[in-house]
């Protein structure tokens, strides 16, 4: 189903932010930094995981890297924590092979960190991203900086930023944007010794997009990509409906049911046998790498995500090479800036040559299985300008199209309506402020303002209606009630919620003058 162009002016929403309701807005997120917070002294409450299924009475296993001293980090536990608490946890070594882990737990982090919130009770790769900024508007310094070191010493310990810090999560990473999170801090700081003893796992984590079997050799442009096998534990565990059944379940239901045009949909679903097939799974797995899961973006489900090189990641590529190209000149490394600076020209003319779709003015995912852009309007297609990447031609030809993706309560992130999260009708703070950002740079501060008025608007009467943040909105309706219209993975709004907290900081910080 895709969604008829709205009334790009048309809101029921509330757009007077009176003082006295923001600041209430503001207070709640300055405490809610705290309550998501975690630390030794909250390693039990970290270690506890509703995603997957758990012996009653059975400790929680906490799993720390070979790299440190196990009886250090066991003591310096001990010591934060009660005895009682203590005898809920059990402390583990990682072992070296993944299938060799049993039963699946927390992954050790030695420092302060900030979860999103509800079901989500771990650090995750890009929403640490969004936290940052709201933690830097907010001024908590130190635990902004912690959360960047914390990601830094997932890839020094555990091979790459995680989608987040589970052990069943080993296997993928997500959208990467620690480059932007470390020039944060560093013009906080303006430590540049910190930045040099970085810098190499900074350079480290960038390759793990840039070999195969992320980067695709015949494009030169990286996709995402999970090493695991067999059906994610954590969907398998918690992504249950009403009747009990999986969201694996769901899929073969819509796969006897519907015809599927998108994809050869023998490759993921066997209908003799009504199963899931292995490169399903891979395909499963390596969407939620993505952290967009689950969309039809790439075909039902996204599964066909294996054969494509998306719009996001290589934008976020893009932004990753400029970035270690300016860290290298603050520390004095011209020759090996210019590297840098030229290989993010390099990936420019490629997202021209394969991503940029002249006749439709819109950005879209290249499959390079068939050599084809997917025609699927989806908001990342204001990456390019939140970067910088496109023309003031492409610029413009985007913001012809803004009127497909605005809505009463903001942007739609995308112009189907599929009954999954990441489609229409729902909207979420990232993409709200990539596309207001970029609009912005290209000077299209109406468009982008009036964008992030309506969800800030959105986010208030919601957060006056219920008293927290959500994780995401219904912007077509303005609502945060949106367990009745998704109907795969899962289907309940959280609360918290992080990178809605940061998004709202952010947004009022640009909005602060504004015309009304």
């Amino acid at each position: 189903m895709v969604l008829e162009t709205p009334d790009i002016r048309s809101s029921t929403l509330d757009l007077d932010f009176a003082p006295d309701r923001i600041a209430m807005m503001r207070t709640y997120i300055k405490r809610t930094w705290q309550t998501l917070s975690r630390d030794h002294s909250h390693i039990l409450e970290a270690a506890r995981d509703s995603k997957i299924d758990h012996l009653p009475g059975s400790p929680w296993p906490v799993y720390i890297s070979p790299k440190e001293d196990c009886t250090q980090v066991d003591g310096a536990i001990r010591r934060a924590i009660s005895p009682h608490e203590y005898a809920q946890i059990e402390i583990r070594v990682l072992p070296s092979e993944l299938e060799q882990i049993d039963p699946h737990g927390l992954l050790y982090l030695p420092k302060s960190y900030v979860v999103p919130g509800g079901r989500f009770n771990e650090m995750y790769g890009w929403d640490s991203y969004f936290i940052q900024l709201g933690l830097l508007r907010d001024g908590e310094y130190d635990l902004a900086q912690n959360l960047v070191d914390q990601l830094l010493y997932e890839i020094d310990h555990y091979g790459t930023i995680l989608n987040a810090n589970r052990t069943y999560l080993l296997t993928r990473s997500q959208p990467p944007f620690i480059t932007r999170m470390v020039l944060a801090m560093f013009e906080h700081s303006q430590d540049k010794a910190w930045l040099e003893s970085i810098l190499h796992i900074l350079e480290t984590y960038y390759y793990y997009w840039m070999v195969p079997p992320h980067l695709n050799q015949c494009t030169g442009l990286s996709r995402y990509y999970d090493f695991g096998e067999g059906p994610a534990p954590e969907v398998v565990a918690s992504e249950q409906d009403d009747q009990g059944r999986t969201h694996y379940d769901r899929v073969r239901e819509f796969y006897r049911t519907f015809r599927v045009e998108a994809y050869d949909v023998s490759l993921y679903y066997d209908a003799q046998t009504d199963t899931l097939t292995d490169l399903f799974y891979k395909g499963d797995r390596s969407m939620r790498e993505s952290g967009l899961d689950p969309t039809h973006r790439f075909g039902p489900f996204s599964v066909d995500i294996i054969h494509y090189a998306p719009v996001c990641l290589n934008v976020l590529l893009y932004q990753m090479e400029q970035d270690l190209g300016e860290i290298r000149a603050i520390l004095g490394h011209e020759e090996s800036a210019a590297y840098w600076r030229d290989r993010a020209q390099s990936r420019v003319q490629l997202i021209d040559q394969f991503l940029w779709d002249e006749e439709r003015g819109l950005y879209f995912d290249y499959n390079f299985r068939t050599d084809q852009r997917r025609h699927y309007e989806y908001a990342t297609t204001f990456y390019p300008l939140w970067a910088g990447i496109a023309s003031e031609t492409q610029a413009r030809r985007v913001v012809e199209n803004l009127s497909k993706f605005e809505a009463p309560g903001g942007l739609l992130t995308s112009t189907h309506v599929t009954g999954n999260q990441w489609d229409a009708p729902f909207g979420w703070a990232p993409l709200h402020l990539m596309a207001v950002q970029g609009l912005r740079r290209y000077g299209y501060r109406v468009e982008g303002d009036r964008i992030g008025r309506k969800f800030l608007a959105l986010v208030l009467q919601e957060f006056e209606r219920t008293n927290t943040l959500l994780e995401k909105y219904d912007v077509e309706n303005c609502s945060s009630k949106v367990s009745e219209e998704i109907h795969f993975g899962y289907s309940t709004n959280e609360i918290g919620f992080g990178w809605t907290n940061g998004v709202i900081l952010e947004l009022l910080a640009l909005l602060k003058d504004a015309d009304p």
